[in-house]
């Protein structure tokens, strides 16, 4: 059975977008799961978020470093040389640097521009349970691509007053998505992060949102937490930074509940 495959997005930058793919990823791992999380997003946060330094990587000033998702969708390198494997058991990554931002002048111009992400998947699909997407965030080309690569959107909504806005315009990509190239695109479900269940505002926000996207919204939501916070910068996800944490605590019960909107029985 090939991968399931998630696309963590939000166009708004700041709503714990990377540290929801790195921990979701890291736990789905421990649990039993083949997973491989791409880093799709050019500021590369992912990728030293799992402990891989970005001066391996090949860049211009390193054209001789290891590959990266940039050679893969500009035509350079099958995707099974870029996958590095992680001091993780079970989870490997496909790194990115900040030079992925050039892939967009460059893709613009080619054929099949919109679906490279999703034809290079292909060929590696069958090695893993699931696939993680840590899109950039933007509607740009990059992110079309991490949609119509996708069985499923998560969907990362920080606690705050604006919330929601400019989701709009991301469900209406997505709609324009499933109506062309990835007819089967589903929302798998709304995640409330950086939440303080000692304000009205983080319990007002969460309401807000519930009600804007029925059914879909997860009941676990993620705190504002320090470890979660600190975690990135020793490279590490959180669960195997300080497993005790509310953040960590947190992500394992997220990953709780999309295995079972998914099916997917935990430590399989």
């Amino acid at each position: 059975m090939s991968a399931i495959k998630i696309a963590v997005t939000n166009q708004k930058g700041g709503v714990g977008k990377t540290t929801t793919a790195v921990n979701l990823a890291y736990f789905f791992a421990k649990s039993g799961a083949r997973v491989l999380l791409v880093d799709f997003d050019p500021q590369g946060n992912a990728t030293s978020g799992l402990g891989i330094e970005k001066s391996s990587l090949q860049s211009v000033s390193n054209p001789s470093g290891k590959p990266t998702i940039l050679n893969t969708v500009s035509g350079e390198a099958p995707l099974a040389d870029v996958i590095q494997t992680t001091k993780f058991k079970r989870l490997s990554v496909v790194p990115a640097t900040p030079q992925l931002a050039d892939a967009e002048a460059g893709l613009a111009k080619v054929e099949q521009r919109f679906v490279r992400l999703r034809d290079a998947l292909k060929t590696v699909q069958d090695d893993y349970d699931f696939i993680f997407i840590d899109s950039p965030p933007s509607l740009s080309l990059l992110t079309v691509n991490a949609l119509i690569a996708a069985d499923h959107v998560l969907l990362p909504v920080q606690a705050e007053f604006y919330a929601l806005e400019g989701l709009s315009q991301l469900l209406e990509t997505m709609k324009l998505v499933r109506k062309g190239l990835n007819p089967t695109l589903e929302l798998l479900g709304v995640l409330v992060t950086m939440y303080d269940n000692r304000t009205t505002l983080s319990q007002q926000v969460y309401t807000e949102v519930a009600k804007h996207f029925p059914g879909k919204v997860f009941d676990t939501r993620i705190p504002r937490n320090v470890r979660l916070a600190e975690a990135p910068s020793h490279g590490l996800p959180v669960g195997a930074y300080d497993r005790f944490s509310k953040g960590s605590r947190a992500y394992k019960m997220t990953t709780n509940e999309i295995a079972e909107r998914l099916g997917w029985t935990i430590g399989k």
